[in-house]
């Protein structure tokens, strides 16, 4: 676990999502959980070192699995977006496993996941809720672009903010839910002077440069400058495969998830 400001922490070393927790006097602000319940478990042992009051709140960027999925194993209140929560009510009760490969990171993980129990959100918002955390005020704001649910924590006092898939560093974004123009909108926003002095966490990455939103805001046009070519040619949905390669290769990701992506 690593300090990033005064009493909050990010956590990297579980597959798929960068974890973050605020700590105060009224007690622990959590952003995301691992997806694995031996990894929720071994988090919350984690988090009982912090100290702080004896509050639990939980705060889900999106609805991805990868972030989602071990949510109940972490025993607290859930705050998210509306369309977060709306998602949620579409969903079985329960997680079960699938054939179809989406490059998500909670495919890689070997057993134990079917049969979990989603834990939708118990507080909901459209564009922007301020919680009184303690001493520290967190901002949660709405910023559809890799999702129309996602959303950024935001620390004005601390400067920083939890951007979740906004911008990923090293591995493709996943674009099936995506709002092409609200990411570039979104993106763009983070390289403006509002953001200039902030530090910015990844939801699976730890801090993000202004390097990795270059090459991000440059993906996303890119991909949305094809697209748009193949949309206006009124070509088939399936020739969208067509464009998978040429993307890819402006993108460079571990080895190890080389089989995993490109199957997807």
């Amino acid at each position: 676990m690593d300090s990033i400001g005064q009493q909050v922490f990010i956590e990297t070393q579980y597959p798929g999502v960068t974890l973050g927790v605020i700590c105060h006097s009224r007690g622990l602000l959590q952003i995301d959980a691992p997806p694995s319940p031996e990894d929720g478990r071994s988090w919350r042992a984690s988090l009982m070192g912090l100290g702080g009051g004896p509050e639990r709140v939980l705060v889900n960027l999106d609805s991805h699995p990868d972030r989602t999925l071990g949510v109940r194993a972490m025993d607290c209140s859930v705050i998210a977006h509306e369309n977060t929560a709306e998602v949620f009510r579409n969903r079985p009760g329960t997680f079960k496993t699938h054939n179809d490969e989406t490059g998500a990171n909670w495919e890689t993980i070997p057993s134990g996941l079917t049969g979990i129990r989603w834990v939708p959100p118990e507080t909901s918002f459209t564009d922007a809720i301020t919680l009184q955390w303690g001493e520290t005020q967190i901002l949660l704001e709405s910023h559809p672009g890799p999702s129309a649910g996602a959303i950024w924590v935001i620390l004005p006092e601390e400067k920083i903010v939890f951007v979740g898939d906004t911008a990923l560093k090293n591995q493709p974004p996943f674009l099936a839910d995506a709002d092409l123009p609200a990411w570039i909108e979104a993106l763009t926003l983070l390289q403006s002077k509002v953001y200039q002095e902030y530090t910015i966490i990844g939801g699976r990455d730890d801090v993000i440069t202004d390097t990795i939103i270059i090459n991000q805001v440059a993906f996303i046009k890119d991909a949305h400058k094809r697209l748009e070519r193949l949309s206006n040619r009124k070509q088939k949905p399936n020739m969208t495969d067509s464009l998978v390669q040429p993307l890819l290769s402006k993108i460079k990701y571990p080895a190890a998830r080389q089989n995993n992506i490109h199957n997807v």
